[in-house]
């Protein structure tokens, strides 16, 4: 019995029952930038498929994300609590990305073209393009509803003396970063503030 339970617990998506879902009539999706889930920030632009835009991913436990993100954008720090996230850059950046493990420890990384990288499950994680380059990059998570959790954003979906208490600010503060900062859903890329980053400074794993 605990054996069973172990192995539900760690299991991704269910293993799919048929060789090709019945609602799909191709295994192809043509221009994803157009036809995708298509998000635009100040960073750039994200590209997501699901079984509602692309059915032939019905039961087969894939999510996939393109990217293109400008010199300076950052895909802000989120998790997926239902998977795993292998990177793909393609062109451009560098990609200065990373994420954080259950111990407090950081794990960051400069991405060049051809690199991959892999976000385990639940952990937050992050991309900033550093570069002075176009970055195009793929994501690929081993579920086909990942979910996505905009961690500053969630924090300040909190009541405000919770929020205040964990970023050790006071109450006011709180509120003027909940004017500026909405819960980033669906989730966009974002541009830093002038003097936050310079296209192609910096290009390092430090913390």
């Amino acid at each position: 019995t605990c054996l069973v339970l172990v192995q539900r617990v760690e299991a991704a998506d269910p293993d799919p029952l048929v060789d090709f879902s019945a609602n799909a009539t191709t295994p192809v999706f043509r221009n994803i930038f157009a036809n995708g889930d298509v998000t635009t920030g100040s960073g750039g632009v994200r590209a997501a498929l699901d079984i509602g835009k692309f059915p032939g991913l019905t039961s087969e436990g894939l999510t996939v994300v393109q990217f293109k993100m400008v010199p300076c954008g950052e895909n802000v720090p989120h998790t997926h609590p239902r998977a795993t996230e292998l990177l793909s850059l393609i062109s451009g950046g560098p990609l200065q990305a990373g994420f954080v493990d259950t111990k407090g420890e950081t794990h960051i990384n400069i991405l060049y073209p051809g690199d991959l990288i892999v976000f385990p499950r639940g952990l937050l994680h992050f991309e900033v393009n550093v570069g002075t380059e176009l970055a195009f990059y793929i994501s690929a998570m081993n579920s086909q509803n990942p979910g996505t959790l905009d961690a500053d954003g969630a924090v300040l979906q909190l009541p405000e003396r919770a929020a205040a208490i964990a970023l050790n600010i006071d109450i006011a503060a709180v509120r003027a970063l909940k004017s500026q900062r909405p819960y980033n859903e669906p989730p966009t890329l974002e541009a830093a503030k002038p003097g936050v980053c310079v296209p192609g400074q910096l290009i390092t794993t430090t913390v």
